[in-house]
C-alpha cells in the first residue's frame, strides 16, 4: 500500500537512477531484516524440486545434473542484478531464486543512455541496455565471497558486443568456465534484441554448435571438480515462429539441455502505438503486453517437448493468476522483473499467497502437480 503512494514520486526520476538507489537500500542489512519480516511467505505446497519436476512429467527422463530446491517458484529475472551486486540479498523480498546477468567475458558499458523507459499506460518497460555488466572476473569475486546462500542463484551468460557471431561460442564457454562452481544453474542468452545479430544464435545449426560446445565444457568441468554437471537453460525469444521453436526443442533435447526460459523481451511492438506517441525507438518490450504471447510460447514448447524439459516462464506476470496461467501452460518456475517495478516489494508475497489459494481451489497438494494441467 505504501509503495502505491510512493510510486508517482519515484517515477519522477529516470528508471536507472531509481534502480541504483534500490540497490543501495537492499545492501543495508537492517533494512533487509525488516523487509524479510514483512514480505517473505512460505508454504509446503509452493516448494519445488528440479529433479521432482522431471520425474513427475516424464518418469523415463533422468536429470543428469543436480536437482535444485526452491522455497517457492517465483524468481527474479535476469537484468535486475546484472553484475551480481545483490546476489541472494533479494531473498528478503520473498523470491525463491534469482538470476544474475547477463554476464559477458569482458566488462562492457552497454548502449548509450537513456536506454530504459517506463510505459506507464501499459505498466510495461522498454529497454535497450545492451548487456551492460562488470565482466565475469568481477562477478566471480562477488560470488566467491558468498559462502552461504539462502536461495539458488542462476547465472545468465552472453557474448560481448564486439565478438563476431562466428566466435561467440568461445565467449559463452569462457563465462561458463570462469563461473562454473558458483552458479546453481546457467542460462544461455541467445535472444536479447539489444545486441546486434545475437538472435541469429537461435538458428538450428548455430545453436547446435553452441550447445554442443557448452555441454562438452559442462561435463569436463564437472568431472574435473568432482561435481554434477550444472543445469543449463536456453533463453528464447517470443518472436520466433512455430518452426523455429520446433528447431530449438529438437536441438536442446539432442544435447541434453535441462530446459528453456520462455521468454525474453519482444522487439515486436505491433500491439503498442509506441512510435506514434513517444520517440523511444527500438528496444525490448516487457510486462503485460508480453504476457499472452509468452504463455502461448510456453504452452507450445511444453507440448513439443512432452515433459522432457523444465520450462521457466517469464513475461508479464504481475499477479498469482498470471503466474498460475503460465504454470498450467507448462512452466515449472516463474520469473518476474517489470511487475516488481510497478507493484513494489510486496509482489512476490501476493503472488505466492494467491498461488496457494488457487492450488487449494483446484485440489493440488503441491504446485508441481499443476504444471501443464491446461495444455
Amino acid at each position: 500500500m505504501v509503495y502505491q503512494w510512493l510510486r508517482p514520486l519515484l517515477f519522477l526520476f529516470p528508471p536507472e537512477f531509481i534502480h541504483e538507489r534500490t540497490f543501495s537500500l537492499l545492501k543495508n542489512p537492517v533494512l533487509r531484516f525488516f523487509l524479510s519480516k514483512m514480505y517473505r511467505y512460505s508454504h509446503p505446497s509452493l516448494r519445488v524440486t528440479l529433479s521432482g519436476i522431471i520425474d513427475l512429467q516424464d518418469p523415463r527422463a533422468k536429470l543428469k545434473s543436480r536437482g535444485m530446491e526452491f522455497e517457492n517458484p517465483i524468481g527474479l529475472a535476469a537484468g535486475f542484478d546484472k553484475s551480481g551486486e545483490l546476489l541472494d540479498r533479494v531473498h528478503c523480498l520473498g523470491f525463491g531464486f534469482t538470476e544474475i546477468g547477463t554476464v559477458t567475458p569482458q566488462p562492457q558499458e552497454g548502449n548509450p543512455k537513456p536506454r530504459l523507459f517506463r510505459l506507464r499506460r501499459e505498466r510495461a518497460l522498454l529497454n535497450r541496455m545492451g548487456f551492460n555488466n562488470d565482466g565475469m572476473r568481477e562477478v566471480k569475486k562477488r560470488l566467491a565471497e558468498k559462502s552461504q546462500r539462502r536461495i539458488p542463484i542462476g547465472i545468465n551468460i552472453g557474448k560481448n558486443r564486439e565478438t563476431p557471431i562466428e566466435e561467440a561460442k568461445e565467449d559463452y564457454r569462457q563465462v561458463l568456465r570462469e563461473l562454473f562452481e558458483y552458479g546453481d544453474y546457467f542460462a544461455i542468452n541467445v535472444s536479447s534484441p539489444n545486441t546486434p545479430n545475437l538472435r541469429t544464435l537461435q538458428r538450428k545449426e548455430i545453436l547446435g554448435s553452441l550447445l554442443g560446445g557448452l555441454k562438452e565444457e559442462n561435463e569436463r568441468l564437472a568431472k574435473e571438480m568432482g561435481l554434477p554437471p550444472k543445469p543449463l537453460f536456453v533463453k528464447v525469444s517470443p518472436d520466433l515462429s512455430r518452426g523455429e521453436l520446433d528447431d530449438i526443442v529438437e536441438v536442446t533435447l539432442k544435447y541434453g539441455i535441462t530446459g528453456l526460459i520462455a521468454t525474453n523481451s519482444t522487439s515486436n511492438h505491433s500491439y503498442q502505438e509506441i512510435s506514434e506517441r513517444s520517440p523511444l525507438g527500438k528496444g525490448g518490450l516487457t510486462g503485460p503486453p508480453l504476457r499472452e504471447r509468452a504463455t502461448e510460447v510456453i504452452r507450445y514448447l511444453y507440448r513439443k517437448a512432452q515433459g522432457r524439459m523444465v520450462i521457466i516462464g517469464v513475461g508479464g506476470s504481475a499477479t498469482g493468476e498470471d503466474a498460475y496461467e503460465k504454470i498450467q501452460a507448462g512452466a515449472s518456475l516463474i520469473q518476474i522483473y517489470t511487475g516488481l517495478i510497478y507493484e513494489g516489494p510486496s509482489i512476490v508475497k501476493k503472488i505466492n499467497r494467491e498461488l496457494k489459494r488457487l492450488l487449494e481451489r483446484d485440489g493440488y497438494s503441491n504446485i508441481c502437480e499443476a504444471i501443464g494441467s491446461k495444455t
